[in-house]
């Protein structure tokens, strides 16, 4: 049955002080500057700002468990979710182009079926854990909850039932994703962004606006496993 649910997140989701700023900021920016000096001239050049992440600080080791045992489980889900956003693209893209409502229908199925043949194994891998932070990191890359695109591109009847069952197993396909006040929601993104530097994942621009520098003012100090273990209401 968790295979069940989790087959279905992806298949029917075919989307402070000035003081403490300035110095986050001398902190995180590497380049900061647009032009270089050439024998007492000046050029001007093009330079995209690149950010370097503060080093990661734990009270103890138990905290820094905790981090690396959540951030496996965000490296495993993220690919899932940028594909159902890359999916959700293409199948509005071609969906603009059908005229038929019974093609149309037709045409989602065929997608649903694509990535339930493709998907179905390594869902059946993943933990109820795992489940969660993949409906969050959905919302992330497409702008819509799992429940909104399943109410969208199947009914508002199969969205409820996969919302009553999900419930059965403490997830809910309504979580929306918010760094900037869920203190969970900002380890993914902590997470995110320094797989991002490192290469560990590849970067896929979120639907939602994200402002990681403002928001890791908020979040000078952060309990870990407080945040990790914490329960979150359905």
């Amino acid at each position: 049955m968790k295979a069940y649910i989790l087959i279905g997140l992806i298949c029917y989701s075919l989307a402070v002080n000035a003081q403490e700023r300035d110095e986050f900021i001398r902190d995180s920016i590497l380049l900061k500057h647009d032009f270089i000096i050439i024998r007492n001239d000046s050029a001007t050049i093009n330079l995209k700002p690149i950010f370097v992440l503060k080093r990661l600080k734990f009270k103890n080791s138990r905290q820094g468990i905790y981090y690396y045992w959540y951030r496996k489980k965000v490296l495993k889900t993220y690919p899932y979710a940028t594909l159902a956003a890359e999916r959700l693209t293409g199948l509005n893209n071609q969906l603009a182009k059908i005229k038929s409502k019974r093609k149309r229908r037709k045409h989602i199925k065929k997608i649903q079926k694509y990535m339930e043949g493709e998907f179905t194994n390594q869902l059946k891998k993943m933990t109820r854990s795992e489940g969660r932070i993949l409906i969050k990191l959905i919302y992330r890359q497409t702008g819509l909850s799992v429940y909104k695109l399943i109410k969208e591109y199947r009914s508002g009847w199969k969205a409820f039932w996969y919302q009553t069952t999900a419930r059965l197993f403490k997830l809910s396909l309504k979580k929306e994703y918010h760094p900037e006040i869920s203190g969970k929601d900002y380890i993914i993104e902590d997470i995110l962004q320094r797989a991002f530097l490192d290469g560990s994942l590849i970067p896929q621009s979120a639907k939602i606006p994200i402002d990681f520098q403002k928001i890791s003012l908020n979040y000078k100090t952060i309990d870990y496993i407080k945040e990790i273990t914490s329960k979150e209401k359905n």
